[in-house]
This record gives structure tokens, sequence and C-alpha cells, in this order.
């Protein structure tokens, strides 16, 4: 059980490893005081430049991948445990999520948990991915709403995980993660509902601005 509890710990402490906020510093930079003040790579986007977000993206993208392919695997101590490999990997990818979101090492104020989540999903049920990213890319070039956009792929992700039969584990995970990702983008939700939120409108297929 220790080992279980020393994998999680780093997997959070990966996630809590900000892209945007690590990128930042080296170009004197705060993210977090910049457009919407989210640690994440829409935000980044808007306030920095492309090349910026790609390279908080990619950051993001890998700790998922590191915390559900490696440090789940690794085993330091020789310990009892009752965990199953997938339930374990499970729990690291929801601590690297956690660790996105709320960052112990930037005052716990991180991103929303798309991007290391993306990284999550490429490991664990990859045959699911490339239904949930044409769902985030069909609503955004509809709508132009990039929170939008992410809460329609959690969805979908679900969806095809329900539909392709995937581990009983990993579709309460995707379950979870959809949940969750709807409640990081709560406040883009209400900036919708109040007509405020900032939308893409260079890639709206229908816009006539």
């Amino acid at each position: 059980m220790i080992q279980v509890i020393i994998n999680i710990i780093l997997s959070y402490l990966i996630g809590s490893v900000s892209g945007s906020i690590v990128l930042g510093k080296l170009r004197g930079i705060d993210i977090r005081k910049m457009g919407s003040g989210n640690a994440g790579g829409t935000n980044a986007f808007r306030t920095v430049g492309s090349m910026f977000a790609l390279g908080v993206i990619i950051i993001d993208i890998l700790k998922g991948v590191i915390a559900v392919f490696y440090i789940s695997q690794f085993q330091f101590i020789n310990s009892i445990t009752f965990f199953s490999d997938e339930l374990l990997v499970v729990c690291c990818a929801v601590a690297a999520v956690l660790g996105h979101v709320y960052p112990v090492y930037h005052n716990f104020k991180g991103g929303k948990g798309a991007g290391t989540l993306v990284g999550i999903i490429a490991v664990l049920f990859p045959q699911c991915i490339a239904y949930a990213l044409a769902g985030w890319f069909i609503t955004l070039v509809l709508t132009g709403f990039v929170g939008l956009s992410t809460m329609v792929a959690g969805i979908i992700l679900v969806m095809t995980a329900y539909f392709l039969n995937i581990h009983l584990i990993y579709f309460y995970f995707s379950i979870a993660m959809a949940v969750f990702i709807i409640f990081t983008h709560r406040s883009n939700i209400i900036r919708m509902l109040d007509g405020t939120e900032n939308r893409f409108k260079k890639i709206m297929i229908f816009n006539r601005d």
C-alpha cells in the first residue's frame, strides 16, 4: 500500500508542473496575471501566442503520459496492495489531473485539466481520442467557444468509451473526468450564459464578422 501512495504522490507532483507558468517564468511573465488568469493552453494562446501555447500544451500532455505510463509502474519497495493494475493507473491519472488544476508549486492555481487528460487518454484508451478530438474541433468551428468544445469532447469521450467497451474502471474514470472538466469550466459556462465568453471567431465557419 505504501508503494501505491508513493506512486500517487509522484503523479500529483508531476501534474503540478505547470507548462505555462514554467515557460512564462523563462520569458519573465506570469500567465496567471494575463487574460483570463488561467494557466492553461487557451489563455496562453490568446495572451502570448501560438508557439508559446504549443509548448504549454506539449508539457501538459506529457505530464499525463508520464503519470500513467511510467510512474504508475514504478516499484520502489515491496508492499502489499489490493489495488489492481488498472485501478492504480487510474489513481495516478486522477492525481496528475488534480496536480495540473491545483499545483502545489504554484499556490494551487493551475489549468483546467484538459491538456493533461489528453495525454492520459492517449495511453489508456487511445481508440477513443480521435472521436473526442473530432467533437472538440467540430464544436469549435461551429461556436468558437474553446471551453464548450472541451466539455463536449469530455461527453463524447464517455459515449465512445461505453460503445467501444473499454475496461470498466477506465469507463468510470472517463465519466469522472467529464464531470470534473465541466466543473473546471464552470466560469466559462457562466460567461457563455452572460454573453461575455470570448470566441475564436477566425476559425468559425459561419462567422459573418
